[in-house]
């Protein structure tokens, strides 16, 4: 029994996604959400919010999101805009009632390629050995979670 899209998120500035339909068709991109240059530094999460409202109503009812779970960053502001996106995420699915989870960046690694620290060209090689055409990393990563996901529910959302 399904109930609704799955949503699989690689949050960031330069997010990726992948998007189960309950007809079990794929979809997947990216999205950019860096402010401008005259812009505060507020306006790249408005945009991410907005971005979920559209996602929530034109994917049909949101069934459940899943977003890669980063422990471990690069140096303090990917840290920094890693917790915004979880913030307003989380903030947004507790306010529409959809469910949500991490996952570890090794759990999905593992899964897409067998290797938990498997380098970037190798999740986008398995996600195009799988068919799909990720135009980068962050699309890769959303892939192989959305896959992740899939599998883990047994087929279904």
């Amino acid at each position: 029994m399904r109930h609704g899209s799955l949503l699989a998120l690689d949050l960031g500035s330069s997010l990726g996604w992948a998007l189960r339909l309950p007809d079990g068709s794929i979809a997947s991109g990216t999205a950019a959400f860096r402010p401008g240059r005259f812009e505060g530094g507020g306006m790249g999460w408005l945009r991410f919010r907005r971005w979920l409202d559209s996602m929530g109503s034109s994917a049909g009812p949101l069934g459940s999101v899943v977003f890669e779970e980063v422990r471990r960053h690069a140096g303090t502001t990917a840290a920094h805009v890693y917790g915004g996106f979880l913030a307003h995420l989380t903030a947004w699915c507790e306010g529409a009632g959809v469910p949500y989870q991490g996952v570890p960046v090794g759990t999905i690694k593992r899964f897409a390629t067998g290797k938990g620290n498997a380098p970037k060209e190798a999740v986008i090689a398995a996600m195009r050995a799988r068919g799909f055409a990720p135009a980068d990393d962050n699309e890769a990563d959303a892939l192989a979670l959305l896959l992740w996901a899939i599998d883990a529910r047994g087929g279904v959302q």
